[in-house]
């Protein structure tokens, strides 16, 4: 077996971010010692992360075995999934920035499900996946990214799952979506006109929309340069919290910046 050094595109206040908390929940937990100290830990979860790595692939460059780093990748995941934006925090947010909106969008993330495992099946991508809605503010923030969704769900029907017109309508803000959130709340969720031949004023409205709702659509980018949302290699059970994990990091990484 051959072992090379390489390095991740991360900050160092990323690392240390992560490392704290690994410390912390050790001291919380009593444990004394592991073969990882929580710095390695810590970098072993976003090697995992941010490449894609598999656990075969990262636990001989840590000298443990593949059960060890299975074990504490998924503890670190779930702690920084802890900590990822909450959903009425994000909207008190948006409302505090006096823009009145937010961007609320979907994707559909991969996995490597079988071909009888219909519900993961999204027909529009033509593979097996999960849905998962995020909302950002005006400037393409972060504000909160959901739990996963069988990739057969709308996702109108995955916004009303997470209560998104009516926690809109709460704290007094629209939000403006794709074409594929036509028919959710016409008068909270806000998309484009569909079909050829429109008139003047509704191709006007589609160009002033889409340059409002630009800045949203990078937020999803940004999450899938973490490259194990490209597709998912585990149990679809899995998947909200890792996505919650990385919106805690993407989060992180934005302030480091």
């Amino acid at each position: 077996m051959l072992l090379y050094q390489a390095a991740l595109p991360l900050s160092s206040r990323t690392l240390t971010f992560t490392s704290r908390l690994v410390r912390a929940h050790r001291a919380v937990i009593g444990s004394r010692w592991r073969v990882l100290n929580p710095g390695a830990q810590a970098l072993l979860t976003l090697a995992y992360l941010h490449q894609g790595h598999t656990y075969d692939q990262l636990a001989p460059g840590f000298g443990i075995s593949r059960a060890t780093a299975a074990r504490r990748i998924h503890e670190t995941i779930g702690l920084l999934a802890a900590g990822a934006p909450k959903l009425r925090e994000g909207l008190r947010r948006a409302k505090r920035s006096g823009r009145g909106y937010v961007i609320l969008d979907g994707t559909l993330i991969p996995t490597d499900r079988l071909a009888a495992d219909r519900p993961y099946y999204q027909g529009k991508h033509r593979c097996h996946g999960m849905n998962f809605q995020a909302i950002t503010d005006w400037r393409g923030n972060l504000l909160w990214v959901s739990g996963a969704i069988r990739g057969s769900v709308h996702d109108t029907k995955a916004a009303r799952i997470w209560q998104l017109p009516r926690l809109l309508r709460e704290h007094g803000l629209f939000a403006l979506a794709d074409k594929g959130y036509q028919g959710l709340d016409h008068e909270l969720v806000v998309t484009p006109y569909k079909g050829k031949g429109k008139p003047e004023y509704q191709k006007e409205h589609n160009r002033f929309h889409a340059r409002l709702r630009g800045p949203g659509e990078r937020a999803f980018t940004e999450l899938k340069k973490w490259r194990v949302l490209r597709k998912l290699r585990c149990d679809p059970n899995r998947a909200t919290p890792i996505a919650r994990a990385i919106a805690a990091l993407n989060h992180q990484e934005n302030q480091s910046g």
